[in-house]
């Protein structure tokens, strides 16, 4: 038995952007939630007051199988000692990933083994980020309202470098990850209250390793959060995907009375001192919000382009790049920092990920004003925020779909207090770096 109050949802992110996308989800929806790094303590929790949802946020999107073994398994054993119904392994929205990196088969094998049930969905569409999933084949828009495309013929995904999408069918996409046997539930079975029904026969008799579920709209998602949790509530089970596998739990709690039946709006206030910015994704859009935030006139943020030339014994030398850093905020400035393109014979993904790191944490040190930052990029965030050594972040506004701001919470009383957005490469407005500095209005 744990001797914490009930929690009736844990989700583990496979990169932090993602697992805050989550924690904004249950925020906004009024819910009482918390997002730790590594498995927390109970006497941390306790502080935290009676808590509906908790996140882990991780790295495993980087890692290979056998390396996810040793992160996941106290996920695991946290989520059985807490005898929560449902446990989410927490996925990017366009489910990138590959036998070798970040694999979604080897994380379902390594979480199932710490659940009772044998039903696994797998929610396979986020519509509120433009990610769409129909009779199996995921598709996803190319920026916040861009063109739609297939996966696999998608502009950025489909040349990610480090795990580009081939393949869009998702059943095809978690065979190639040892999931074997996967059944699908199309959206034409998600059309209205009766036929949400009819899935439940067939989910009941199968003997597949997960269920694939179609999802174009939120009214789907609201029939697939129906579906799973009557069987949470029986056995506690294993599910997979992006945050749409919480907004449609939500939809069906507020349904039973067991979440707000509103959400509130939370924008994010402005920020009340300089802003440091440290972009660390190559994707187009981020390329976009960076040109809009550096443009021309007057700009709101002052550039530094990293020099990541230099190297030491330990890794990429960013002294000079975090003095100058340093040096422009405390005059007032803000900040984006950016790392240019990853070019062969240079350093590495790793590398420069570790060296963003190390620079938050030297500007954090010698800028003290500085009180609220912003990361671009999967690998950039989850290397970063591991690097300042907090152990959670609550909810502290919603910039943009995708990019939400979060609070800091953390021993050192530098830290503790600290406002940070962590971005996916995908996500945000063109403008979230400047709402990240003026904030977002209400509505």
């Amino acid at each position: 038995m744990n001797d914490t109050a009930p929690v009736k949802y844990v989700w583990y992110g496979d990169d932090f952007t993602g697992a805050s996308d989550t924690l904004a989800t249950f925020a906004s929806s009024g819910l009482r939630t918390v997002l730790c790094l590594g498995v927390p303590r109970t006497d941390r929790l306790k502080a935290l007051g009676p808590l509906d949802a908790v996140g882990i946020a991780g790295a495993a999107r980087t890692m290979s199988p056998e390396q996810m073994i040793s992160e996941l398994e106290p996920v695991g054993r946290y989520a059985a000692a807490m005898q929560t119904p449902l446990l989410h392994y927490k996925c990017c929205s366009t489910f990138d990933s590959s036998p070798c990196i970040g694999s979604l088969g080897a994380a379902m094998r390594i979480l199932k083994s710490h659940v009772k049930n044998a039903f696994v969905p797998v929610v396979g569409g986020q519509p509120s980020l433009g990610r769409y999933c129909a009779f199996g084949n995921l598709f996803a828009g190319a920026g916040q309202g861009g063109e739609i495309f297939r996966l696999d013929r998608h502009p950025t995904m489909s040349v990610h470098p480090s795990t580009p999408m081939g393949e869009a069918d998702l059943r095809m996409h978690l065979r190639a990850q040892g999931i074997d046997h996967i059944d699908l539930v199309d959206w034409r079975k998600l059309g209205d209250e009766a036929a949400s029904r009819e899935p439940d026969a067939s989910i009941d008799a199968s003997s597949a390793d997960a269920v694939l579920f179609d999802v174009l709209d939120e009214q789907h998602l609201a029939r697939i959060g129906d579906v799973i949790w009557r069987r949470a509530e029986r056995a506690p089970l294993l599910a997979v995907g992006a945050s749409s596998v919480a907004q449609a739990i939500i939809a069906h709690w507020q349904r039973i009375g067991l979440a707000p039946t509103h959400g509130a709006d939370l924008p994010a206030k402005p920020a009340t001192g300089p802003v440091f910015v440290l972009a660390g994704s190559q994707s187009p859009v981020t390329a976009r919000q960076m040109k809009a935030a550096l443009g021309s006139g007057a700009a709101s943020f002052e550039g530094v382009r990293l020099d990541l030339s230099r190297q030491t014994p330990d890794g990429l030398d960013i002294e000079a790049d975090a003095q100058a850093c340093a040096a422009l905020l405390n005059r007032g400035r803000s900040v984006l920092a950016h790392t240019g393109p990853v070019t062969e014979g240079g350093p590495s993904r790793l590398e420069v990920a570790q060296a963003c790191g190390r620079l938050l944490k030297l500007v954090l040190d010698r800028a003290p004003a500085v009180r609220r930052a912003g990361i671009a990029g999967g690998d950039t965030s989850s290397i970063s925020v591991e690097a300042l050594g907090i152990w959670a972040l609550g909810f502290a506004g919603l910039l943009s779909p995708g990019a939400s701001l979060v609070r800091v919470h953390a021993d050192d009383p530098r830290l503790d207090g600290l406002e940070l957005m962590l971005k996916g490469g995908q996500m945000g407005s063109i403008d979230v770096f400047e709402r990240l500095l003026y904030g977002r209005s209400s509505g």
